[in-house]
């Protein structure tokens, strides 16, 4: 809302109320969210919204109480300070929604895997239906209303894990126990506990229906739309057993809330004698069996009282005086109120015993839901205490918003505009102040005066209040006074206000319950008043005054995220937006002077010593190497850091301690510029990572491949050798065999891997199975026809580890089929039978049958024998002769011989039992040896670690002159700290140092001859860190010496080691002091003793320049973008015991329960007790882009 066009109160309103038609309930003023109860729920607290909200930014997500919940826990691990969200604004505003989402987000993105941690996760989302059903109630403005006030306080380790929470409570409504106005409710629990108690309950507690008790009955409100306490009572236990209260504990919690039910339940009536007694003692017998006490002492406690006569300072008599049936109606209350607010007290205390830290903790986010201002018709002590806190909360925020901002630009001396805002620290003082004596302090001075009666003690109020009128925010009207709260006029009635101050149980009925048997109910009660002591007891007011002083020092101590709450209407309902309410809840609020003072003042500022320690990177003039080197003082380096990011002038002012920055798009422009530091540093690391293994996995692949071509290549040949051994110089070779890269492959219709579709169809024809296929090829099998000479017909020869397969393919029905014609086993393969000549026909000679013997040509007839002779283990016999000699049948041997016939150009024609084929090979003939392999040009490694483009070369450039190096600036420590931060560098051994002065000088040489004077020493650069090279850079090792060849401005030098030269970046090489000069010698002359060799100083003149390494190029080790994001990556800148102890019962037989109705209501009424939105749609600029490039521009 800072970007309205008017600022009024009016243009307010009718921004809210339009987006609250929308469905949008949320929006900003600055940092400060504003929140609009929608009175209907919206879907827009799931876990995918809060997945949206993750990691971002307050201004990259709709405005929304889940991006002030991940600012608040990303301020604490970023700056590791403390955090904590006020939400203020009416009763039925929301607030305890508010605080519920930010405990549901927090506790989702807080991470952890430990039991533990989901533990303390668990107990911290079940302290809300705990508490609402004992702190909460129906009341005329909400069906939910906080009628007590909660600070929780959520723990956090190092790595923002939660790890603990306290709960610290405000001013419970005790009140509301005994009386509620029309159309009010008392504390859920007791609706939850009468209607869907259990059983085994009613019956110990003689438990009813809530009509059936006149506390929470009264108002005739038994049941509120909206609200099922059947299933909240269910949702109560189970958050119990989350906490863990165990089963004893939690019956007696239930005991206390029946003996409160039954206390309402107890009736006096004046009897003849004018005292008061009891109307049904049934009631107080069942009371009393419940407190584990007498019924005697019960019904003498609630009907008389004891007073004690002193004369002189010393005990006098004892007399019982009877009671009215009011006053006895009066000490009932008091002691059923007692009850409930200890009790509440106590489930606090045993909440926080629950949640106790386990391990140690740094930070801590505090979420506060108190209760809102309150005006009634009749208002009272409740009322001013109430009031009194929020005052107080809206003084904090005035401080922090307001008032301290604009101190704190004249004090730094900031051009600033000063905007008027109603300061009301004179209404706090008014209700907190001892001197003069504010209104808590002229109670407690009228109690203290007039004890012993109520009413003159509030006659002593009113006359004591007379001098409060000088205040103009106090008005004293006869038994009211009127006090003018930032939030509007409150009426305060005074009567019964000095006896709810008091607030003391009367030492009766203290001594009831020191008396009970019941060790849980003596313990809400551990803090008993001396009698003897002239100390005045603490009074309700003196309570409510330190809690929120408490309070108010726990806020100031953390970073505070403000939540403002706004009631749309008083009816509750999702489509009334009352203008006037909101405009009066707008006024005091304060929305328009916050707006005016965003709009016109500094949205982050911080110390120069804190910036520069979280900014320091970004300026090459402050950081080197991840080291703070900036000379001058914080002022100016922190000015220095804001210029070189390329920030605008007027977003930013130097004040005297501090820097200002306008905007917050500025800061989360730094804060991306800062991330991507550390992302681009990231990057290299892994770039060079992923280099090396690539480069690594090149030189694997080539070793692969080598070994492979080589080791394969041997095997091959090496069973082809051993094919030659078998045919042992008898056959004719042909000239092809005997080629060098010959190999006997094997599987050459790849029917073992099945890799093609013919092999697999070969494969399945002959059903394999798991056999191992030796070998496999085309040839032409010997086939007989009736009438006929034989002809020579394509077949598919198969060999593997256990038959000879032959497979046919024919042609039925238009289509081809293969299939299995013959398979032979080895087991029964007498022999082969081949000719002395070149051809290419052999006969396996198998057993006697039928089919005979099949005659095959085969162009790889040798390697099929190689392989035959493996499987069988030499056992086949191999014939070779000038003819074949096989069974064509199974009783008919026949024969073929082989002709020798030039005629025969190509391979061998077979016709009429003859092979005619030419002349081959001599039969002694040997394979060719491997041809040699070429010289060829070595080829680079291209993948990884990259050599310059075409490998090696002999051209060589003359390198530049060398400048004179430029020392290395010195590591400061960051300021406030003593020691800077980087990691620690290498230091020399000083005996080993060439550049140490004090070392002893060596021993001289043996006399000789003179020798010319040495020459100079060229300037030496050692290496800081190591440094993975890439495309022509130079790799260094930690603590290498190198050569310094040129230097250049962007950052990056040419270095030579030995006769290697590249670039490496500057902010890695450190130079080497020269020797120290020896002392002369004594005489006779020496030579003096030359200067160490220096690494890689042979001459590189002839060299050409590696490829240079330029900044703001598109190459792949470039894309760091913001400032000086090319150097290497940067070191880093651097509650109480449970109350109370449980016990059986130890008073007689259990009464019957009372069967008497509820007891009608008489005298005059008591006084009166008192969501979720749709995402806006972005539309924010980029500019934390913007600025990153103009930053690279700048530098």
């Amino acid at each position: 809302m800072t970007l309205l066009t008017t600022i009024s109160n009016e243009a307010i309103n009718d921004n809210l109320q339009k987006r609250w038609t929308n469905g949008e309930i949320y929006t900003y003023i600055g940092a400060v969210l504003i929140s609009v109860n929608p009175f209907r729920d919206l879907g827009i607290y799931t876990d995918e919204t809060v997945n949206r909200y993750k990691g971002k930014n307050r201004l990259e997500m709709p405005p929304h109480v889940f991006a002030i919940a991940e600012g608040s826990y990303y301020n604490m691990q970023a700056y590791k300070e403390n955090q904590c969200v006020i939400i203020s604004g009416e009763s039925g505003a929301g607030k305890t929604e508010a605080a519920k989402r930010i405990m549901q987000y927090i506790a989702a993105v807080s991470g952890g895997q430990d039991s533990s941690i989901q533990e303390i996760k668990d107990m911290v989302l079940a302290t809300n239906p705990l508490l609402e059903s004992f702190g909460c109630a129906k009341t005329l403005r909400n069906n939910n209303s906080s009628r007590h006030g909660k600070y929780l306080e959520l723990m956090f380790n190092e790595r923002g894990e939660p790890v603990g929470a306290q709960i610290t409570n405000y001013l419970l409504e005790k009140g509301r126990v005994v009386g509620q106005v029309d159309g009010e409710r008392d504390f859920h629990i007791f609706y939850q506990f009468t209607k869907a108690a259990s059983g085994e309950q009613r019956e110990n507690f003689g438990l009813q229906g809530p009509e059936s008790y006149a506390f929470i009955s009264r108002s005739n409100c038994l049941s509120v739309p909206g609200i099922d306490d059947s299933a909240d009572w269910k949702e109560t236990l189970q958050a119990m057993n989350i906490i863990g209260l165990s089963l004893i504990e939690q019956n007696e919690i239930f005991k206390m809330l029946a003996i409160i039910l039954w206390l309402g339940n107890v009736q006096f009536e004046e009897g003849d004698d004018g005292n008061t007694r009891i109307s049904d003692t049934g009631v107080t017998d069942f009371i009393a069996y419940l407190m584990e006490t007498q019924s005697a002492s019960v019904e003498k406690v609630l009907t008389t009282r004891v007073m004690e006569t002193q004369r002189g300072g010393r005990r006098g008599s004892v007399y019982d005086v009877p009671l009215n049936p009011a006053q006895a109606s009066s000490g009932r209350d008091a002691l059923a109120k007692a009850i409930y607010n200890n009790l509440f007290e106590w489930i606090v205390s045993r909440v926080n015993v629950s949640m106790k830290p386990r391990t140690q903790h740094t930070q801590v986010i505090g979420v506060l839901d108190i209760y809102g201002f309150e005006i009634f018709q009749d208002n009272s002590f409740e009322q001013l205490c109430i009031n009194y806190v929020n005052e107080k909360l809206q003084q904090i925020f005035i401080e922090l918003t307001l008032k301290a901002e604009q101190e704190e630009y004249v004090r730094e001396q900031i051009k600033w505009t000063p905007i008027k805002y109603f300061n009301n620290k004179i209404v706090c003082d008014l209700i907190e102040e001892r001197r003069p004596p504010g209104i808590f302090a002229a109670l407690n001075d009228a109690t203290v005066t007039a004890h012993a009666d109520p009413t003159a003690a509030d006659n002593s109020f009113i006359q004591r209040s007379a001098a409060l009128s000088s205040n103009p925010h106090f008005e004293s009207r006869g038994s009211q006074f009127l006090v003018k709260h930032y939030a509007g006029d409150v009426m305060y009635n005074v009567s019964g206000m000095t006896d709810k101050n008091k607030d003391a149980l009367i030492k009766d009925l203290l001594d009831l319950i020191g008396g009970s048997g019941n060790k849980f109910l003596n313990g809400l009660f551990p803090d008993r008043p001396d009698p003897n002591s002239k100390k005045r007891p603490p009074t309700a007011g003196d309570k409510i005054k330190a809690s929120a002083g408490a309070l108010v020092e726990n806020l100031m101590r953390a970073q505070p995220s403000y939540i403002r709450t706004i009631k749309p209407n008083e009816n509750r309902s999702a489509t009334e937006y009352d203008n006037k309410a909101i405009l009066h809840q707008i006024k005091y609020l304060g929305l328009q002077e916050n707006i005016r003072v965003r709009r016109a003042g500094f949205a982050y500022r911080n110390t120069f010593e804190k910036m520069i320690e979280r900014f320091y990177l970004l300026s090459p003039a402050t950081s080197y190497a991840g080291d703070y080197i900036w000379q001058g003082d914080s002022r100016s380096g922190c000015e220095k850091i804001l210029k070189d990011t390329g920030i605008a002038k007027e977003e930013w002012q130097m004040g005297l301690t501090k820097a200002f920055i306008k905007n917050p798009e500025t800061l989360f422009a730094l804060e991306t510029m800062r991330d991507r530091y550390w992302h681009n540093m990231a990057a290299r690391i892994q770039r060079a990572w992923r280099n090396y293994w690539r480069y690594k996995n090149e030189c694997a692949t080539r070793i692969q491949r080598f070994w492979k071509n080589n080791k394969e290549g041997l095997a091959y040949a090496e069973i082809r050798d051993y094919g030659h051994t078998i045919l042992a110089g008898r056959k004719e070779r042909r000239r092809f065999s005997l080629l060098s890269y010959r190999r006997f492959m094997g599987d050459y219709l790849d029917v073992g891997k099945a890799k093609s579709p013919l092999g697999e169809i070969i494969r399945d024809a002959c059903g394999l199975g798991n056999e191992t296929v030796l070998f496999s090829s085309r040839s032409q099998l010997l086939v007989s026809k009736l009438g006929r000479s034989s002809k020579p017909s394509p077949r598919y020869l198969v060999l593997t580890d256990k038959a000879v397969n032959i497979v046919v393919t024919s042609n039925k029905d238009g289509k081809n089929v293969t299939s299995l014609e013959r398979k032979i086993n080895l087991s029964v393969i007498r022999g082969v039978a081949l000719t002395n000549l070149r051809d290419d026909w052999m006969a396996i000679q198998g057993p006697i049958c039928e089919e005979g013997d099949p005659v095959i040509s085969c162009v790889f007839k040798t390697e099929f024998i190689t392989y035959l002779m493996q499987a069988t283990q030499g056992q086949v016999k191999i014939e070779i002769g000038p003819t074949i000699g096989y069974n064509k049948k199974k009783d008919k041997a026949a024969m073929i011989k082989a002709v020798r016939d030039e005629t025969v150009l190509k391979d061998d024609v077979y016709k009429s039992h003859a092979i005619h084929v030419p002349s081959g090979e001599p039969p002694n003939s040997t394979s060719r040896p491997p041809a040699k392999r070429k010289a060829g040009v070595v080829r680079p490694i291209t993948k990884g670690k990259l050599l310059r483009k075409g490998g090696p070369s002999t051209d060589r450039q003359k390198p530049a002159p060398k400048p004179v190096p430029k020392p290395t600036p010195a590591a400061k420590p960051l300021p406030g700290q003593s020691n800077p931060t980087p990691a620690k560098k290498y230091t020399p051994n000083p005996s080993t140092s060439t550049a140490s002065s004090s070392a002893p000088p060596p021993p001289p040489p043996p006399q000789r001859g003179p020798v010319p004077p040495p020459p100079p020493a060229k300037p030496m650069y050692k290496a800081k860190y190591a440094f993975q090279g890439q495309e022509g850079e130079l790799t260094l090792q930690k603590d290498e010496l190198v050569e310094l060849v040129q230097k250049d401005d962007n950052g990056w030098w040419l270095v030579k080691r030995g006769n290697e030269e590249g670039w490496a970046p500057y902010n890695y090489l450190e130079l080497v002091p020269a020797a120290a000069a020896p002392a002369p010698p004594p005489p006779p002359a020496r030579r003096a003793v030359p200067a160490a060799p220096q690494a890689g100083a042979s001459s590189s003149s002839s060299k050409p320049l590696p490829l240079r390494k330029t900044f703001g190029s598109n190459g792949d080790d470039d894309d760091d973008s913001g400032p000086n994001l090319n150097k290497p990556t940067p070191k880093p800148p651097i509650t109480g015991p449970k109350p109370g102890g449980l016990g059986a019962p130890k008073i007689g037989n259990k009464p019957p329960v009372p069967s008497a109705p509820r007891p009608p209501v008489g005298g005059s009424k008591p006084a009166v007790g008192s969501v979720r939105p749709q995402a806006a749609p972005p539309g924010q600029m980029d500019l934390a882009s913007m600025l990153a490039k103009r930053a690279q521009q700048l530098n």
